[in-house]
């Protein structure tokens, strides 16, 4: 891995104590949503980051959901926590996209839609997978920001910016600009950060799922269909949602499931 990003990965702001806090609350068996909110009511910016994505037509609510504890009696625990550690962690690496086309608040989204895609696909399915591969559905593409950093410091904006143009996938196109794939990244920066290690598992192994452990196979897979089928230049596309229903047949995963998430989902944008 280049110096230059070792040294921005540990160059890095300490995690906020409401995130330390989330993430301690997040590995009890035992969760009360009045805790959580007790935790995340302390913070300004997770406040606003979840009235603002309760609100949006990803979820679809009847009514404005104006107080942190509607949101969270609406969301659930998990996903209170998804957004919560996503929206901060997102924030804290806030940086220039400009290599990738798209701007901090396009991210944004495009995590939310991960992982609203992820909810409603497995939600029926599987609801113990559903709420472990949330976060890491947000998260994944984390380490795109010191990504495009390095790519904007070493003069190589063009050139990456052409590679994606050509139809490349686009890690193949990270790797082959910076040598390090998105998720390669985005682990290093969670390990700095001392996050769960079966979160970084997971989000490590996206780009090799054909080495990776088969006891973490199927999750990685299905974290590979949802960053396709919301692949951050283009989520939703109908070239990507083929290319993601594809995948999803070649694992072996619920298509049917999934193609019936992706339309309520799209019926759900359509009212933006």
């Amino acid at each position: 891995m280049s110096t230059d990003i070792i040294k921005r990965i540990e160059s890095l702001s300490p995690l906020p104590k409401t995130i330390i806090d989330i993430e301690e609350f997040r590995k009890k068996s035992d969760k009360e949503a009045s805790d959580l909110l007790e935790i995340i009511e302390k913070d300004a910016l997770i406040i606003s980051t979840l009235l603002k994505i309760s609100n949006s037509a990803m979820f679809g609510f009847r009514s404005k959901v104006e107080t942190p504890s509607r949101a969270v009696n609406l969301l659930g625990i998990n996903f209170t926590i998804t957004i919560a550690i996503g929206g901060t962690i997102q924030n804290l690496l806030k940086t220039n996209l400009e290599p990738y086309g798209i701007t901090s608040d396009d991210f944004m989204r495009t995590s939310n839609l991960s992982s609203s895609l992820v909810s409603l696909w497995l939600g029926k399915v599987n609801y113990d997978l559903k709420e472990e591969l949330l976060l890491p559905a947000l998260l994944q593409e984390t380490g795109k920001f010191i990504l495009a950093d390095n790519i904007i410091n070493d003069g190589k904006c063009e050139e990456f910016k052409a590679k994606i143009s050509s139809g490349i996938n686009l890690a193949l196109a990270e790797k082959e600009v910076v040598g390090f794939s998105s998720s390669e990244i985005t682990a290093k920066i969670f390990r700095h950060w001392k996050l769960s290690e079966n979160l970084i598992e997971l989000i490590e192994n996206v780009d090799n799922i054909s080495n990776c452990d088969e006891r973490i196979k199927e999750k990685v897979q299905i974290l590979d269909v949802i960053k396709t089928a919301c692949e951050i230049t283009n989520p939703l596309s109908q070239k990507n949602i083929t290319l993601a229903i594809k995948k999803a047949k070649n694992y072996g995963l619920n298509v049917k499931a999934l193609e019936e998430a992706i339309e309520k989902l799209e019926d759900r944008l359509l009212d933006e």
